[in-house]
């Protein structure tokens, strides 16, 4: 069992009553009190794990290299924080989580996959210096069609599928496909456990702490949180920045659609009037006559009475 004392270091403010529910660790400082945090680095040693397909012996002597714990998100409306971390052989390594559907999500992970890579040495640096990238993405929504849980991407050769290099690595865990009856799972694999105790359903992730013990400390963590009077107060608050960015992304698309309608509307109008201009032109009736009738221009009439002549 976890170190009770060592646990309630995390949080040290008021707590509230017994009467509360988990906070889902995908909410961004959550995951980052979890995941991100030096004292309790077998948490993201395992999920590491399960996530790499490595032994975590592999990942001893993990160093997480923004370990701060960041107070205040309010102003994130899209619930994106990053766990940055480098492994003993200098391998650099981004998780990611986010809420909410911000678009482009292939050309925004290369892009900051990117970064990272050529971040690693300045001007007259040399290639050998450079260490593989990997980025995790957690996503609370899809991402791919593909029917997987979670995904994984490298550079291979289109015919041969031999692989180009070993520098990248781009992982894809969806947590919406959950949900997805036609998605395929082993209930029993560790990286689909951690999945389930991230998405946050209190029912699951309590089954979850009785088969795997690194989940159980994760959930000990999880639940000193929850009671966390100011971390409830702050979930509450980015809850509502959450909505309100859902709502406006709703409004946004809404109105692109009306006016996508009335667009279709306007030039539906449009090629009615040159239809009855045409058969008007073809009856022998004059130029002036037709604009006067239709209302287009009489430059309108012309280009068209041109194009029936060719």
């Amino acid at each position: 069992m976890p170190n009770k004392t060592k646990i309630k270091e995390v949080i040290k403010d008021e707590v509230i009553d017994k009467d509360y529910e988990i906070i889902p660790p995908k909410i961004d400082f959550v995951f980052k009190h979890i995941f991100g945090n030096e004292k309790h680095k077998q948490v993201l040693v395992s999920f590491l794990s399960a996530v790499l397909r490595v032994p975590k012996e592999e990942l001893e002597g993990l160093e997480i290299l923004n370990s701060e714990l960041i107070k205040n998100h309010k102003k994130d409306k899209k619930g994106v924080l990053d766990v940055r971390v480098k492994t003993k052989d200098e391998k650099e390594i981004d998780i990611e989580v986010q809420i909410l559907d911000s678009g482009y999500m292939a050309e925004r992970t290369l892009f900051y996959w990117s970064k990272m890579y050529t971040g690693q040495i300045e001007a007259g640096g040399k290639y050998t210096d450079l260490k593989k990238c990997i980025t995790i993405n957690i996503v609370d929504f899809n991402v791919t069609p593909l029917k997987k849980l979670n995904s994984t991407y490298h550079i291979f050769e289109d015919e041969t599928n031999y692989k180009l290099t070993d520098v990248l690595e781009i992982h894809f865990l969806e947590l919406k496909k959950l949900y997805d009856k036609e998605v395929p799972r082993d209930e029993n694999d560790p990286l689909v456990m951690w999945m389930e105790f991230i998405d946050g359903n209190k029912e699951v992730i309590d089954v979850l702490s009785k088969k795997n013990e690194d989940i159980n400390y994760a959930y000990n963590l999880l639940k000193i949180i929850s009671k966390d009077k100011k971390a409830r107060m702050e979930y509450e608050a980015k809850m509502a920045a959450i909505r309100d960015e859902m709502t406006r992304l709703h409004l946004a698309e809404q109105k692109g659609r009306e006016e996508g309608r009335m667009e279709g509307r306007v030039e539906g109008k449009i090629e009615g009037k040159k239809e009855v201009a045409e058969r008007m032109l073809r009856k022998g009736i004059d130029v002036e006559t037709v604009a006067e009738i239709t209302g287009l221009q009489i430059t309108d009439i012309e280009e068209i009475r041109k194009n029936m002549l060719n």
